[in-house]
């Protein structure tokens, strides 16, 4: 499994030849330091909620092309989709494969915000070994403690270092995959990972530093 993050929640797992897309939205693409033309022709495209930092409707027409891949969301992304011309399919609890993929979706709250409404999160969880929780650090998520992977947000207007770091160590994962810092400036993102690295591996995580945009893995 490769996996390749390209600026805040957007995820490329790559498998067999095969790739699952997560939450392409607006902070990937803004600057320029991603052309949605990169992560065209995806496999499967998984959104974990409706925010447009999570997803960017112009960015996914790009994206999806002329013979779009099965887009994956929860009841409230899929209206605001098909208010946007696309066909997703809703998936937001219990398991489904798709080609090399094994996925759970797991409805959770969004972490509070200010705002009027706040979105229904789904979580996911890729072939066993990987679980991306989207922007959601509920208690009820800790079911799921000791997957391989864990993909979190570690920097919000909604977290405290605190926050973060108390969730990553109630889930025990051997590696994090640092989301939801793409608003911030390089320097400050690389900071964030200095401050949280020598805490993760006290307790035996490891950050993987995903700063730079199409940065990847193999796992």
């Amino acid at each position: 499994m490769r996996i390749e993050k390209f600026v805040h929640s957007c995820l490329r797992i790559t498998v067999g030849g095969e790739s699952l897309l997560f939450d392409p939205g607006k902070f990937s693409f803004v600057d320029g330091r991603v052309d949605p033309h990169q992560l065209a022709g995806p496999s499967l495209v998984a959104l974990t909620h409706d925010h447009p930092d999570h997803i960017d409707f112009d960015a996914l027409r790009i994206i999806l092309g002329q013979r779009p891949p099965t887009i994956l969301a929860n009841g409230e992304a899929a209206k605001a989709l098909r208010e946007k011309g696309f066909s997703p399919t809703i998936f937001e609890h219990g398991q489904q494969t798709f080609g090399p993929f094994r996925l759970v979706a797991i409805p959770t709250p969004h972490a509070p915000i200010l705002a009027k409404e706040t979105p229904i999160v789904t979580a996911f969880k890729v072939n066993e070994g990987l679980l991306n929780v989207g922007d959601s650090l509920d208690p009820g998520l800790h079911r799921f403690a000791d997957t391989e992977i864990l993909a979190m947000p570690v920097m919000a207007p909604f977290l405290t270092e605190l926050d973060v770091f108390a969730f990553a160590k109630a889930m025990r994962p051997r590696t994090l995959i640092p989301l939801h810092d793409g608003y911030a400036r390089d320097y400050f993102v690389e900071q964030r990972y200095d401050t949280y690295e020598p805490f993760l591996k006290g307790v035996g995580i490891r950050l993987l530093r995903m700063s730079d945009p199409g940065a990847s893995v193999e796992v």
